[in-house]
């Protein structure tokens, strides 16, 4: 199975993701979640891309549509994947619609997640996440442990720097 889980950053879409993942045994790709990556080991994508997150803006499709394909053409997604936050724009959408023709995948599921703006703005102002493997917290409905270390992994939970007032609703807007 092949899915795709569309709606506004905070709508849920990585909540989802993960029973769809349980479910079909497929993996979820994130491009928030490879970019973040790069950044974090800088990397020369990261160094290249940091400073647009950090506005809020969105990364060129371009690279957005190479890593998109670098990842779907490994191996753990042979048999599906669950794509969240991707296609963002319509160029997107259009390389996306190629590529899976170029790979004879014709069972994609699209799923839209729709939240008002107001509700996102209080569940990321909210959120929190590990650094180091990603696992989301959220200080209303579900609290990192007291510790501030990731019960998965141990990892610190931090607040994403793009998760504040201004950042969010600039990116509800784009």
């Amino acid at each position: 199975m092949h899915f795709i889980l569309f709606g506004a950053p905070g709508a849920g879409k990585g909540s989802q993701a993960v029973r769809l993942v349980e479910k079909f045994g497929i993996p979820q790709i994130s491009t928030g979640d490879i970019l973040r990556k790069a950044i974090k080991e800088q990397t020369d994508l990261g160094r290249q891309v940091e400073a647009i997150l950090a506005r809020g803006d969105l990364a060129p499709d371009e690279l957005i549509l190479k890593l998109i394909e670098k990842r779907i053409r490994q191996s753990d997604a042979a048999k599906g994947f669950v794509l969240d936050g991707f296609p963002r724009t319509i160029p997107q959408a259009e390389g996306l619609n190629r590529l899976l023709e170029k790979m004879n995948i014709s069972d994609l599921q699209i799923i839209k997640l729709e939240v008002s703006d107001d509700v996102i703005c209080q569940r990321l102002g909210k959120r929190r996440v590990c650094e180091s493997c990603g696992k989301d917290y959220n200080l209303a409905s579900a609290p990192p442990p007291a510790s501030g270390k990731c019960e998965k992994c141990g990892g610190n939970i931090v607040k994403r720097k793009d998760d504040n007032k201004k950042t969010i609703r600039k990116r509800l807007a784009v």
